[in-house]
């Protein structure tokens, strides 16, 4: 018969094995943590944040839009609710006039002694009373026609305001929760590229700075200075703008002139704006953003814009590159998310991002995605 051994009791008793478990995974656990933040959080270079930080401001820009496009569908909704609202008003006091009428109609008949008019009128015995009272009565009966039908024409036509009301009032509230959706989705990215800013040293924010501005050209303008080569601040008078050719786009050399006295005005409106700054959601005249800023330009030369880039994009006749012309409205990211008004001489004017004015801009700076020809 085979022996019956017992095991060899561990060196570590249950509890012990337990515990060194418990404190082995907890290690394991925590490494992983620091390994996990160490690379979600990485001390990142001036070129990373400022890769980072624009994205973010892109993601913004495109957020703005948006929150451009919910704001003005939600206004419209307002007012056709608003405009709803007072008819319903005015319909009721008309309705309430009718019923007055009835009821004083009634109360007539009530002193007569609340016999129909016809049959008063068979109790005549005179002929004369009688035709007098026959017309009186077929006039009386036409009125009370009229104001029965008036009481039913206001119920019905109120009935109907009511129901477009309910619908113009449910629009409205899905507008404005996703107004609030984009003014989230803004006021998040922004306060995230504050963050990482934050972070940098002043002499890393020095070079960020500084690359930015190199990026920007010419983008402290604040209108002193003449990117269309002219010397007299885009050469605007007489109704035309006169600015060297985009040799960058392919145009010749040469003096090119605003296509008409609306797209040269426009231009005229954006350079006073310079060093204004940009503010989401703003459409002067104190502050704009990039859509706020064309839409004011051409409303300034008597010419009515929609609020967001895609929809601006659609405004006009779409032109090449090789074929901008001053007041051409010039068109970035495959999102359509951001706009600038062209000037000429590769340049733009527009209302870059927080914390950058309204300025004179290359149109190399960002991806070039389309423009417009409006006016």
């Amino acid at each position: 018969m085979a022996a019956h051994r017992k095991s060899k009791p561990s060196p570590l008793g249950g509890t012990a094995v337990r515990t060194a478990a418990t404190l082995a995974l907890a290690s394991a656990a925590t490494a992983t943590l620091f390994e996990g933040s160490g690379h979600a959080d990485p001390r990142l270079t001036t070129a990373q944040v400022k890769a980072k930080v624009d994205r973010l401001y892109e993601e913004a820009e495109v957020a703005t839009e948006r929150y451009n496009g919910a704001k003005e569908k939600a206004d419209e909704a307002r007012t056709a609710f608003d405009r709803l609202r007072d008819e319903a008003a005015r319909r009721t006091e008309r309705l309430n006039t009718a019923r007055d009428g009835l009821g004083a109609m009634a109360a007539a008949q009530y002193r007569s002694g609340g016999l129909d008019p016809a049959v008063q009128l068979a109790l005549t015995s005179d002929p004369d009373q009688y035709l007098e009272r026959a017309a009186l009565a077929e006039k009386a009966g036409e009125r009370q026609a009229a104001a029965v039908t008036a009481v039913q024409r206001e119920l019905a036509a109120i009935r109907q305001l009511r129901g477009e009301s309910a619908g113009k009032l449910t629009a409205l509230r899905a507008h404005e929760a996703e107004l609030r959706r984009q003014k989230a989705a803004v006021v998040g990215k922004l306060a995230e590229a504050r963050t990482l800013l934050a972070r940098l040293t002043d002499e890393e924010r020095a070079r960020y700075e500084a690359a930015a501005a190199a990026r920007n050209g010419s983008g402290t303008s604040t209108g002193a200075d003449d990117p269309s080569g002219t010397g007299t601040g885009g050469g605007i008078g007489g109704g035309t703008a006169t600015v060297r050719a985009d040799r960058s786009s392919g145009g010749e050399r040469g003096p090119v002139t605003a296509p008409n006295t609306r797209a040269a005005e426009a231009v005229s409106f954006a350079r006073a704006q310079l060093g204004k700054p940009y503010v989401w959601g703003a459409t002067g005249p104190s502050a704009y953003d990039c859509s706020g800023l064309t839409q004011a330009a051409w409303r300034a030369a008597g010419v009515t814009l929609p609020r967001t880039t895609y929809t601006q994009i659609n405004a006009g006749q779409r032109v090449s590159r090789s074929q901008l012309a001053p007041g051409d409205l010039i068109f970035f990211y495959s999102g359509i998310s951001h706009v600038g008004l062209y000037i000429g001489g590769g340049q733009m004017i527009h209302a870059p991002r927080p914390g950058a004015p309204v300025r004179v801009a290359p149109i190399d700076e960002m991806p070039f995605a389309g423009a417009t020809r409006v006016g």
